[in-house]
């Protein structure tokens, strides 16, 4: 974990999915720069409650509190951002990370399947957005805090360029991302709002442990990656926290692959 930094003093982060995986590692790095965290989770209470206690803990600046919460649903994306925005004042930054895998040969794929990864990984996104641009614009400018109105970052995949068969619904989920992104960049660039995606490779997370963790598997994810090491979740945590930070002020509608060189096709390293 990083040292201690106060790039994200006195702004607020929501990150939802934060009570495990790419999500965790986003939030603890949020609030190692001295942002207050908001912990969204669906699952996982216990998991969500111990990762605020450790970033209050920890944060010399920042403070942490939890938020059940189902992205899909309107109604309770609006709850999470009226609670953050009561306890906290406002939100400047909103990663927008839950996501899920329901995995099916296309021509085997239940429709409610289908529905299901779209409604949570493309739909909950637009709600964070939306319900984040509000904010943003009801708020307005806070001198001194942050160069932009506010950051929206949604966590894409390597997916969203790269086809993946049997995965249909989470590519298509991931490649209407960038477009969602892309067009949030295009509307909302002229009020000082950023927009920008992080799409992962190949991380070491709970819902491909069962790939990484055997020595076969790791081979096989390592010939995709040129760079032949599998990322972690806190590759994507560093990542983050930079993009919401001023430093990053000018980026804006672009996704930054953080995958060790995976779309880089290493598979015609020999002219395929």
């Amino acid at each position: 974990m990083q040292k201690p930094n106060r790039r994200l003093e006195n702004q607020t982060c929501i990150i939802t999915g934060a009570s495990s995986g790419i999500g965790k590692a986003v939030a603890k790095s949020m609030g190692m720069e001295g942002g207050n965290i908001v912990v969204n989770y669906n699952s996982g209470k216990k998991e969500a409650e111990e990762l605020a206690h450790w970033i209050s803990e920890n944060s010399d600046c920042g403070q942490a509190i939890v938020f059940k919460c189902d992205v899909s649903k309107e109604s309770e994306v609006k709850a999470m951002f009226k609670k953050t925005i009561a306890h906290f004042g406002t939100v400047e930054v909103c990663v927008a990370n839950a996501g899920i895998q329901i995995d099916h040969p296309l021509h085997e794929m239940p429709l409610k399947d289908w529905q299901k990864v779209l409604d949570v990984n493309l739909t909950g996104q637009f709600l964070c957005a939306k319900e984040s641009i509000i904010e943003f614009k009801r708020r307005g400018m806070r001198k001194g805090v942050s160069k932009s109105l506010g950051k929206i970052i949604h966590m894409s995949s390597v997916h969203e360029v790269i086809p993946w068969a049997g995965h249909a619904n989470y590519a298509a989920s991931k490649g209407g991302l960038l477009m969602l992104m892309e067009s949030i960049c295009q509307e909302y660039g002229p009020d000082k709002i950023r927009c920008n995606s992080i799409a992962p490779g190949a991380i070491k997370t709970e819902i491909n442990k069962d790939v990484w963790s055997t020595k076969e598997g790791a081979e096989g994810m390592l010939k995709l990656i040129p760079y032949k090491r599998i990322g972690i979740p806190e590759d994507i945590g560093s990542v983050a926290s930079w993009l919401a930070s001023d430093e990053s002020e000018y980026i804006n509608g672009t996704t930054i692959f953080v995958d060790g060189g995976m779309t880089c096709y290493p598979g015609f390293t020999t002219n395929g």
